[in-house]
């Protein structure tokens, strides 16, 4: 008897050292908080998913957020020949399959992300989809074009890929670009586009057309038993609503699974009263937790919040407004976040280059 209570207790000891990502009731069912990294396509291959997968499993992480529909519309692996997608795809992801067994025996939550609305690729193909001017399809500054997001076919075509990525074995779908284009309010009247029976239904409202899109997102996912998460702007999270690009925090909150907010410091000016936010990363985003707070205690059934945080250093902003980050910066930010209650997040650097020795959960 003696002995067994030796080897239970010895038992019990390690399982305490285990990383979180080891005690989940499966790989599939996450049961701690979800804090994961993002990972272009092409970075699912070689040496740097190698380096990538060796962080989130020699750390505190356990998710990867990976492009499935990428910033340009690109469905990123090849489906069959005779897919409506096929046309639009590019094989970077080579082999699916491995991909997700590999992160499902890492113990590794996957996550597919599909750019929405900015969606060069098909804005090309179907100009009907799109937005346009007198030379032809409307871009953004960066080149950028959009569709239409009062077009209910363009809903389906988004839908439609979330689909593919949940059969692969993605456990969640996350909506990026749920929006219309930035500033779009001041530029809609030079802009042609289709005003058919959904913009009727919609009332010609951007913020009914993201809101209805979001709740039909929703229900036609559910079949598949996948989360479904949505990416919005911090910025909307602070004002009651942002109507140029049709989002409104708490009517897309009611119909997801998880809100991430993109609450980088870098991306606001002079906000709670913080002259040079980018500066001041645990500030900043403690006070953005609060207010986010506030907006989901009100509903009756909130969503898991999972912000994005800024592991990536803002030089375009100028010397004196920006600063290097590195490991005090990120657990700066993760911090801020657990003393106001929220303990999941995605880190976010776009050439997937992310900081060594951080302290994900550093309480």
């Amino acid at each position: 008897m003696r002995k067994i209570l030796v080897l239970l207790m010895v038992l019990f000891i390690f399982s305490l050292k285990l990383p979180m990502r080891q005690i989940y009731a499966s790989p599939l069912t996450p049961q701690q908080p979800i804090r994961g990294i993002y990972l272009t396509a092409p970075h699912t291959n070689g040496t740097q998913f190698n380096k990538l997968l060796s962080i989130v499993k020699n750390t505190e992480l356990n998710a990867m957020v990976i492009d499935i529909k990428d910033d340009y519309g690109n469905l990123t692996f090849t489906p069959q020949k005779n897919s409506a997608y096929y046309t639009v795809s590019r094989p970077y992801i080579s082999n699916p399959k491995s991909l997700i067994q590999t992160l499902e025996s890492n113990h590794i939550y996957p996550i597919a992300r599909i750019v929405v609305f900015k969606d060069s690729v098909i804005s090309i193909r179907k100009p009907s989809w799109s937005f346009k001017t007198s030379r032809g399809i409307w871009r953004n500054g960066r080149g950028d074009a959009f569709t239409n997001p009062f077009l209910k076919e363009v809903w389906d075509y988004n839908i439609g890929m979330a689909v593919l990525a949940a059969n692969m074995g993605f456990k969640e779908i996350q909506f990026d670009y749920v929006r219309f284009p930035e500033k779009f309010e001041s530029i809609e009247g030079t802009l042609a586009y289709d005003k058919g029976v959904h913009y009727a239904n919609l009332k010609g409202n951007r913020i009914a057309a993201i809101t209805e899109f979001v709740k039909y997102a929703h229900q036609k996912l559910k079949p598949y038993h996948v989360k479904m998460s949505v990416d919005v702007f911090g910025n909307a999270t602070v004002i009651p609503e942002a109507p140029g690009i049709g989002q409104n925090f708490s009517k897309i909150a009611q119909n997801v699974d998880i809100i991430s907010a993109m609450i980088y410091p870098s991306h606001w000016t002079s906000m709670f009263g913080i002259r040079k936010p980018d500066l001041e990363p645990f500030r900043l985003v403690q006070e953005y937790a609060k207010v986010e707070n506030k907006r989901l205690n009100k509903l009756s059934n909130p969503p898991i919040s999972r912000p994005w945080l800024q592991d990536f250093t803002a030089a375009w902003l100028g010397r004196g407004n920006y600063k290097a980050y590195g490991k005090q910066e990120i657990e700066d930010q993760i911090r801020a976040l657990h003393i106001q209650g929220i303990n999941e997040f995605l880190l976010w650097n776009g050439s997937n280059h992310y900081t060594p020795n951080v302290d994900y959960t550093p309480f």
